[in-house]
């Protein structure tokens, strides 16, 4: 079998369970075309990252007569279904203008992949924004059945407007990370296509999973993870440091990424005095977030949507236990049990849990971290979430 997958930016530092997902099917036995509309991230640290960037195709890097020339064939060679796809695009433009305008521009993307998909039998996109929407024109060109994973919170942001009914029905089957993704789907999508919506859990590298980690004792660091953006919640976590810097000297907090957000947030760091109690690492491979995680008495994420953390399952694996917020798919995997959860927009909650971790004694951590680690090897194996999708996929085509 060979599958094609389509993905808005590929490879990224923030997509590496994509990749994991690519590399398992091709363990499980099937041939992965990779196809990203946009470039793939400049200076990846991760040498996976960079070995995926040599396999994949990059749409706009076609340049403008090559997606010029692949429309026009279409529309000569394929006219009805051209004229079908151009209809769904029109039908988002009429639906919401603002937005159907890049419908278009779409179109004209799936044309160079439906001319460039030779051999494929069926097409996978990650993300139910532009992705989808291309896959379900290269679908519309070619005949080639699609699906697409839904992550969140982006999809459920602006449902209508991103048409997920339409898409859903188009698809052959629709995955979602979490029960919380299912039911989301479900109530943007007619009754009649949620038999086809799965829950497909996002794997763990790895580099996470493998016994053998070294952890020393546990220091009062405290790490996040996590892009800098808005809906990320980060400015909330600076304002609980703040806090807790007033009344104790014991704490160092370490943000792990980048993002739209960083001269925001390092502005705020040297307007509260915080500059030798928080440090940002910018964007690091896997193998630095690991050390990060292994040095951390617990990984802080206050987020304001969500859909289910992939760094809350590396933490957790780990035996890192997670401060988190109580939204999205995240109470489906954190507890009381592994860690600390809390409500979303709240700087005293944030404080308090934070409070906790710091004077946790070693044996209640070690135990979080050991229940942590156990329910994400059972139920985020890379491998195991390979085969079933290997299954999925050849039972679709």
């Amino acid at each position: 079998m060979k599958l094609a997958y389509l993905i808005n930016r590929y490879p990224a530092v923030s997509h590496s369970f994509i990749r994991r997902e690519i590399l398992a099917l091709e363990a499980a036995g099937i041939a992965v075309t990779r196809f990203s509309i946009r470039p793939f991230d400049a200076g990846l640290p991760d040498p996976a990252d960079r070995a995926e960037a040599e396999r994949t195709h990059v749409v706009v890097n076609q340049g403008a007569v090559a997606l010029t020339f692949a429309t026009l064939k279409l529309l000569i060679s394929r006219p009805a279904a051209f004229l079908s796809a151009l209809g769904i695009a029109l039908r988002a433009f009429l639906d919401e203008p603002r937005r159907g305008w890049r419908q278009i521009f779409y179109l004209v993307e799936a044309c160079w992949i439906a001319r460039n998909i030779d051999g494929v039998d069926h097409l996978h996109a990650h993300f139910g924004t532009n992705p989808a929407a291309v896959a379900r024109l290269v679908s519309c060109l070619t005949g080639i059945p699609y699906s697409f994973t839904v992550h969140g919170p982006d999809e459920f942001d602006a449902p209508g407007a991103l048409d997920l009914r339409g898409k859903i029905a188009a698809a052959r089957f629709v995955m979602a990370i979490s029960s919380y993704g299912r039911s989301q789907l479900m109530r943007w999508s007619a009754p009649a296509h949620w038999h086809k919506i799965r829950i497909v859990p996002c794997g763990v590298d790895q580099v996470f999973t493998q016994d053998g980690a070294a952890r020393g004792k546990y220091g009062k660091t405290l790490c996040c993870v996590a892009r800098l953006s808005a809906q990320k919640g980060i400015p909330l976590l600076i304002d609980a440091v703040a806090e807790l810097a007033r009344r104790r000297d014991d704490m160092h907090v370490v943000l792990v990424g980048d993002g739209e957000m960083r001269g925001e947030l390092e502005t705020m760091i040297a307007a509260r005095g915080l500059g030798e109690i928080v440090t940002i690492t910018g964007f690091v491979g896997a193998a630095e977030v690991r050390d990060i995680l292994l040095s951390s008495r617990a990984m802080v994420l206050p987020s304001f949507a969500e859909g289910l953390p992939v760094v809350i399952m590396e933490a957790l694996a780990l035996e890192t236990p997670v401060i988190a917020t109580a939204i999205a798919g995240i109470p489906e995997l954190v507890d009381e049990a592994c860690g600390w959860v809390i409500p979303a927009g709240s700087v005293a909650a944030l404080v308090s849990a934070m409070d906790a971790a710091l004077d946790c004694d070693a044996e209640t951590l070690a135990a979080k971290g050991r229940v942590g680690r156990e329910r994400v090897l059972a139920r985020h194996d890379s491998a195991k979430i390979g085969v079933a999708l290997a299954t999925l996929f050849q039972g679709a085509a």
